[in-house]
């Protein structure tokens, strides 16, 4: 069952209506008792407030707007000179990875690959640079010629 579900059915609860027929709860029932009521209120303000936290786990982490949440105000846009310049002359100066990345709104790996476009540290491991994804053989560099592969011949006989 699902947070969503779950909070729908509580709060049905809560507010005294039966979750599936949506009639009222007698007045001697169960769910119409302040404690059990007040109980259910906390419950469904538990479980708000757990859904609107960040994403912990792994599976929630994975859904695009889990991931776009946790992303530098920054992240993926292009680069612009007065940025650049701000930033050599930051790490130059002696600042620290981490803080330039926060200062400029990128991920450290996204100011890693910056500076060592501009050869001030060596290209992140986790980071392919232009020039290797052009290494790749053009097509009529390939040596072998492609084979063709042709389709099965099916011949049918007629039996008398």
């Amino acid at each position: 069952m699902n947070t969503t579900h779950t909070l729908k059915l509580l709060t049905a609860l809560s507010n005294g209506t039966d979750p599936f027929t949506g009639e009222a709860f007698p007045a001697d029932s169960p769910y119409q008792r302040p404690e059990i009521v007040r109980a259910l209120f906390q419950a469904v303000r538990q479980l708000e407030a757990s859904a609107a936290a960040p994403a912990t786990t792994a599976k929630a982490a994975r859904t695009p707007a889990a991931a776009n949440a946790q992303r530098p105000a920054n992240a993926g846009k292009p680069w612009n000179k007065d940025e650049d310049d701000t930033l050599l002359g930051a790490y130059d100066g002696g600042a620290p990875i981490d803080e330039l990345a926060q200062s400029h709104g990128r991920s450290r790996l996204g100011v890693e690959a910056r500076l060592a476009k501009f050869g001030r540290v060596p290209m992140p491991e986790r980071v392919r640079s232009r020039q290797e994804r052009s290494e790749a053989p053009p097509a009529e560099a390939i040596d072998e010629p492609m084979q063709i592969r042709q389709p099965a011949r099916v011949v049918y006989q007629v039996h008398a």
